[in-house]
């Protein structure tokens, strides 16, 4: 029997369990653990599980995992999370934190007691105007790579004949976006699926989230995302706020060169500290 001493964090209602290496350095975390505690019936209970150890070189280190045991993906609301955490542990000197995620640098700042800007690097990968069928409907699309695989779909100019796929409230999440998330069109990684709906100055967005495997209440590189092909197929200006399925406001802020390349991403929103706890394995 070990003891494992954790900390649970909310960004936006996206959930996670954080273990910090300093106060269990004994703990293998392997993918049968991670889903474990990340169970929300027989376990913590969360969308996934962040570990923070120290470094040399900036404040802390980040590894990220989904709940079903798989990493590689970054994580926004993760991100923003685990940078809450070293601030309240004392590893950020002032307002501004360097960390390192999977060997690349990434920085952030606290902005006040709840809220946690994470500056992201510019997407890899941005195509817009594809084309997804599925299930017997043709959505049209765009993808992002930025960390992390995403899908983008509007609501609005998609050619639907029902009601409940044209309101985002009604329309079917997990139905459509595990259909998509599994496409041969997006193997063998898979990807994150996005559905937005235009407010006035606010977008709503629903995402179907790769790894946890069902609709999160937040997904913030899904924010990001979404945020970037808004402005870049002449959907308003950034910096952008979006309303999650948790009702909580993200907002996405980034500049757009004369060349068109993007720079200057940035994540802000809500991140707490939830309780802390012991859990024997």
């Amino acid at each position: 029997m070990k003891e494992i001493i954790f900390t649970k964090l909310t960004g936006a209602g996206n959930d996670f369990i954080l273990i910090d290496s300093e106060l269990n350095s004994d703990i293998s975390i392997s993918p049968s653990l991670i889903k474990k505690l990340c169970d929300r019936r027989f376990g913590i209970g969360a969308d996934g599980l962040l570990v923070i150890s120290d470094d040399l070189e900036t404040d802390f280190q980040m590894k990220y995992f989904n709940s079903d045991g798989t990493s590689g993906m970054l994580c926004g609301n993760g991100a923003r999370c685990i940078i809450k955490y070293a601030e309240h542990t004392g590893r950020i000197k002032d307002s501004q934190t360097k960390f390192v995620f999977q060997s690349e640098r990434f920085s952030g700042n606290v902005i006040d007691k709840n809220t946690i800007k994470f500056d992201l690097n510019p997407p890899s990968q941005i195509k817009e105007n594809i084309v997804v069928n599925i299930l017997g409907k043709s959505f049209n699309a765009a993808f992002i790579d930025n960390g992390a695989h995403h899908v983008i779909i509007d609501l609005a100019k998609q050619s639907f004949d029902s009601e409940d796929l044209q309101d985002i409230e009604q329309f079917p999440v997990e139905k459509y976006g595990r259909a998509i998330r599994y496409s041969d069109q997006f193997a063998p990684l898979g990807t994150n699926v996005n559905f937005i709906q235009h407010e006035k100055e606010i977008i709503k967005i629903r995402t179907y989230e790769r790894g946890v495997e069902q609709e999160t209440l937040a997904c913030g590189t899904g924010a990001v995302a979404s945020a970037l092909t808004s402005v870049l197929s002449g959907e308003g200006s950034a910096p952008i706020t979006l309303r999650t399925k948790s009702n909580e406001l993200l907002m996405v802020d980034f500049n757009v060169s004369p060349t068109n390349e993007i720079e200057n991403v940035s994540l802000t929103g809500p991140a707490k500290i939830v309780f802390k706890g012991k859990i024997k394995i």
